[in-house]
């Protein structure tokens, strides 16, 4: 490893109130992933430098506040959970609840802290399940899973053995999200870094395993998005990439006139077999459909840890098979392919 002393790590952590990545500077400069160091932490710095979301101090004071409990009973095989219903009194646990709906939406999990089952917009657990039996074993890989949100999948990863996973993620508030999550599993080798993809250095093949799962239709050049996932895998690593798609032959490729299902920011929906095209000539190997799967109302719904508008709100409520605009409605499909 050609990593780089832990007192060059400490300056890029002062501009940061919200978390602490030192942990996560020593776990990266002591692995395979140590060449990332000779810029990471100038990347953090200048990410943080820019936050400027107006709840941001506020976050900053719940993070602080937030109880003290020492970490038992860690589940993270089957789901993510710490603690027991007995781990905090009725009192303690409806302040913890008042304090985490300060982050409200919570979008993906679900987590159960100490008694409190946080009940996300999404079961993402679902993916997990769908995903997990196909993917390499985890054990003792480094993942990195991009455009990971509040960090839900990573902490799954963990529990199937994974050695190292890095989470990237540019929102602000996912990364409060986590940091609310983590006080309460304590130390252990997840972290989520504020960056986006386009942050990542250019050829950097480090990675056993990628992850992009959610992330491809919000990407003008999804090539390129390809290109960059399999740039950042080693040679004979594994990509795993899940996606909106619709139906139709290789060459068809649907781009959305304006919003779909009320998103704004959505491009391409391939069909498998393009997608499918599109990554073989990408230079990826071994390329495979795993899953697809209709997402429906039970998957994404409103809760009370989601309380704006969910799936049902977004589809036909004449056919739920097509979105709120007419276009077909929300299928995923999930592809694993190999550098």
């Amino acid at each position: 490893m050609s990593g780089i002393s832990n007192t060059a790590l400490r300056p890029s952590l002062r501009l940061n109130k919200m978390i602490d990545f030192t942990q996560a500077f020593e776990d990266i400069n002591n692995s395979d992933l140590s060449p990332w160091m000779t810029r990471l932490p100038k990347d953090i710095d200048e990410t943080l430098a820019n936050y400027r979301h107006g709840e941001l101090e506020k976050w900053q004071q719940l993070l602080a506040g937030l109880i003290k409990v020492a970490p038992s009973h860690l589940e993270l095989k089957d789901e993510v959970k710490v603690g027991t219903e007995q781990s905090l009194t009725k009192e303690q646990k409806a302040a913890l609840r008042e304090q985490l709906m300060v982050l409200h939406p919570w979008r993906k999990g679900p987590f159960n802290i100490n008694g409190l089952h946080i009940n996300t917009e999404w079961r993402s657990d679902w993916k997990w399940q769908r995903i997990e039996p196909h993917i390499t074993d985890l054990r003792n890989r480094t993942i990195l899973d991009v455009g990971c949100g509040n960090v839900y999948h990573l902490f799954r990863m963990q529990g199937a053995g994974a050695k190292l996973s890095i989470g990237i993620d540019p929102s602000q508030k996912f990364l409060a999200q986590f940091s609310a999550i983590k006080h309460f599993l304590g130390q252990m080798p997840v972290h989520l870094l504020p960056l986006g993809i386009e942050a990542m250095p250019s050829s950097m093949p480090l990675f056993d395993t990628v992850f992009s799962m959610g992330v491809l239709y919000h990407r003008r050049s999804p090539i390129e998005h390809i290109q960059k996932l399999k740039e950042l895998l080693r040679p004979g690593g594994e990509l795993v990439l899940e996606t909106l798609v619709v139906d139709g032959d290789k060459e068809t490729v649907f781009l959305p006139d304006g919003r779909y299902a009320q998103m704004r920011n959505v491009w391409f929906l391939p069909s498998v077999a393009a997608l499918s095209h599109w990554m073989k000539r990408c230079g990826l190997k071994n390329v495979r459909v795993i899953d697809c799967s209709r997402t429906t109302t039970d998957e994404q719904r409103a809760t009370d840890w989601m309380h704006f508008h969910s799936l049902e709100n977004y589809l036909d409520p004449e056919d739920p098979n097509r979105t709120i605009e007419g276009h077909p409605g929300p299928v995923r499909a999930t592809i694993i392919a190999n550098a």
